[in-house]
């Protein structure tokens, strides 16, 4: 009888997924037993918890990690990339759950839908490690599949039944692509680890080397909401609940992102010309598409949709410069990013709450005046999604526009102005409605404004300060952003 090896598992490495794995397990079976009443209470506590150690656990994995290698027989990664990134899903994960814990929703799924957190950042948290085409696809579909469910966590809601179904068809369509894309691949190159697709592709038949690089992209794009694959996200945005789409729009983000990069650097360094144009194309169509819709959007998550398919083409644009510094602006840019739609979602979840009713620029009017900190806040999440300091994406625009000019694209660099200047008119639409704009008459619901929500001011001051200390502090998080991306095999002197 053949017999083989299993191999070393690396459990320290594997902490991150493992603590929110666990987490999940514990509130979805605890739950059971517990009164309906104290679930959510439950829940929340045990989220929180599990957030916060693992996020932790993969601070010092950083630390300690000043060498990359591949562990579980070279399946995923052990490095400082992955470890970045899962300390922006776990941050962000930490942040959802306080604004998830009024969420106007049935106490007797509280245990569901924090299970499903859980297990959606421990999938995030295994997709940014992975180091093979398998575990790729594995991680992928793990987060993804709880994503569907969270979208339609409130069952009572239409929208978020229409919404979870469309996003389950269009997201298994662009998952069935990236597959059929990863089969052309191993069938050209025989091989199924980045490093080893590298080296076979000197040998391997071109085209489906080059289809199966496509169908890859086409497939990544999806996870980004990057325009023409972003036909899901206005709809998936509005309809899910306000904080689980700020989950999607910060950690999804990140974990699509971060893999891209590793993936095009590390597999595919032979075919680089073709790749970075095709992500410029794609920049190009994200940033004009994602802010010509945004103009005549007036539901302020449609409106946050199509921004996020803009910023899809911002945050795509030093992938495709393909250079070191790409690498370090991606990740830099990625930090405040992820603060400020986490924040934006998190005021728009409070007037969803007020008004029990969508948020549209019109009934936003008075906002700034009603609840004065939320107003500023959500002033200071437009201005920085827009670029202007004090938020990160000020610097984290120069650094992405330096990449492409390093490269020696100055028009895609301008390309990014341009639409940096459309977005003024959208962004400070919102502003203009919550400060400028006459109130209209409204019947007031019955018993008055829910009550102010303690930890939810909690997550949009905390969603503030990273955004704002993200420029305060750019040096020492560019420090850790170069850390991170030196385990990528960049072309010497990139």
């Amino acid at each position: 009888m053949d017999t083989f090896d299993a191999p070393a598992i690396d459990w320290t490495a594997l902490s991150p997924v493992l603590v929110t794995l666990g987490g999940a397990v514990v509130v979805l079976l605890v739950s059971l037993f517990l009164p309906v009443s104290a679930r959510r209470v439950f829940g929340s506590v045990i989220a929180g918890l599990c957030f916060v150690a693992a996020g932790a656990l993969a601070v010092a994995l950083f630390v300690a990690d000043d060498t990359g290698r591949g562990i579980v027989a070279d399946a995923i990664r052990r490095d400082r990339l992955a470890e970045f990134a899962q300390v922006l899903v776990m941050a962000a994960g930490l942040l959802t759950v306080l604004v998830s814990y009024r969420e106007p929703a049935r106490d007797d799924r509280a245990g569901e839908y924090y299970a499903l957190l859980l297990t959606a950042a421990s999938g995030m948290a295994f997709f940014v490690a992975a180091n093979n085409l398998m575990t790729l696809f594995l991680g992928l579909e793990w987060f993804s599949i709880c994503l569907y469910i969270l979208t339609a966590i409130a069952v009572e809601r239409l929208t978020g039944l229409e919404a979870s179904l469309k996003y389950l068809i269009v997201g298994s369509f662009g998952s069935a692509i990236l597959l059929f894309g990863s089969a052309f691949v191993y069938g050209a190159t025989g091989a199924i680890g980045f490093a080893e697709i590298a080296a076979g592709t000197e040998d391997a038949e071109r085209l489906f080397v080059v289809a199966g690089l496509a169908m890859i992209i086409v497939g990544l794009a999806f996870k980004s909401s990057a325009a023409p694959f972003h036909m899901w996200t206005p709809d998936v945005y509005e309809g899910a609940p306000a904080p689980v789409t700020g989950f999607m729009a910060a950690a999804t983000k990140v974990a699509a992102l971060v893999v891209t990069l590793r993936l095009l650097v590390t597999a595919f360094p032979a075919e680089e010309e073709l790749w970075t144009v095709a992500l410029a194309v794609i920049v190009c169509i994200s940033l004009a598409w994602g802010n010509l819709a945004a103009i005549v959007q007036t539901d302020v998550k449609r409106l946050l949709a199509y921004s996020s398919i803009s910023h899809a083409g911002f945050l795509l644009m030093p992938i495709a410069a393909g250079n070191e510094l790409g690498g370090r602006a991606l990740l830099y840019y990625l930090v405040p990013y992820a603060a400020l739609s986490l924040g934006a979602f998190a005021v728009v979840a409070v007037r969803e709450r007020e008004l029990g009713a969508p948020v549209t620029l019109s009934n936003l009017a008075g906002f700034g005046w009603e609840r004065p900190f939320l107003g500023a806040s959500m002033a200071l999440f437009m201005f920085g999604f827009i670029g202007f300091p004090p938020a990160g994406i000020f610097l984290g625009k120069f650094y992405v526009f330096s990449a492409v000019i390093d490269r020696g694209w100055a028009w895609l660099a301008i390309v990014g102005v341009i639409a940096t200047a459309i977005s003024v008119y959208y962004y400070a639409g919102v502003i203009r409605a919550m400060y400028m704009q006459p109130r209209e008459l409204a019947v007031v619901a019955a018993g008055g404004s829910p009550p102010r929500d303690a930890l939810l001011v909690a997550a949009v001051a905390a969603s503030g300060l990273v955004a704002i200390g993200s420029f305060v502090f750019a040096g020492p998080l560019l420090n850790v952003a170069t850390d991170a991306v030196a385990f990528l095999p960049f072309p010497v002197g990139s």
